[in-house]
């Protein structure tokens, strides 16, 4: 049995610049980036070899989509302050902060500024 059910993963874009600054915007960091095989990637924030990571990347074999898998990124403690710079930076919140159960802790959901809809969960002490 495996640790984590994923390893890595991918948001694909359309303007790097602006998911960028939108990744950067919500998670109150400058993010990283580089160009790697041909295809220019920014990457969100984790611990090198402590946990998953992921990256936005803006390559012409990926588009961005609202009907794609379902990325549900780390909201810390209280994903809250995240939700709440999401719209700032050009997304949008299309399920505000819901507690699931008092075992596994609370779920959003939002639309970036490409158009991908993905989610951030935080665990259940989270506020």
């Amino acid at each position: 049995m495996q640790t984590h059910a994923a390893n890595w993963f991918e948001i694909p874009v359309t303007d790097f610049d602006r998911a960028r600054k939108f990744y950067s915007r919500i998670f109150d960091y400058d993010m990283p980036h580089q160009e790697m095989a041909g295809a220019l990637m920014g990457f969100l924030p984790f611990e090198m070899g402590k946990g998953v990571g992921g990256a936005i990347i803006l390559a012409e074999s990926m588009q961005p989509s609202p009907d794609g898998p379902r990325i549900y990124l780390n909201g810390g403690d209280d994903l809250q302050p995240i939700l709440d710079r999401v719209e700032a930076a050009g997304g949008q919140v299309d399920v505000p902060k819901t507690r699931i159960n008092d075992d596994i802790g609370y779920f959003a959901v939002f639309k970036d500024s490409e158009g991908n809809r993905l989610a951030l969960h935080s665990p259940p002490d989270g506020r």
